[in-house]
């Protein structure tokens, strides 16, 4: 952690703090609200990755899914 001090409007004060808190926080929604801030204030592109990252964030993460198919194919024939 570090301490930064930065000149704004007062009015932007709590938006500012309640903001770097939330960044401090490191879970998955910090690194949201990182990587939007980040584009609107830098004009960044996304990077890539994008939709890794995503996925990774998935609730479904670690579950034992079964996502075998089965290896039918087409329809069967009329009779």
């Amino acid at each position: 952690m570090a301490r930064f001090e930065v000149l704004g409007l007062d009015a932007d004060r709590d938006l500012i703090r309640s903001l770097a808190r939330r960044l401090a926080e490191g879970d998955p929604d910090a690194a949201r609200i990182r990587a939007a801030v980040r584009q609107t204030v830098l004009s960044e592109p996304p990077g890539k990755g994008g939709i890794l990252a995503a996925l990774r964030r998935s609730p479904l993460v670690g579950a034992d899914l079964n996502l075998a198919r089965s290896r039918e194919t087409g329809q069967r024939p009329a009779m």
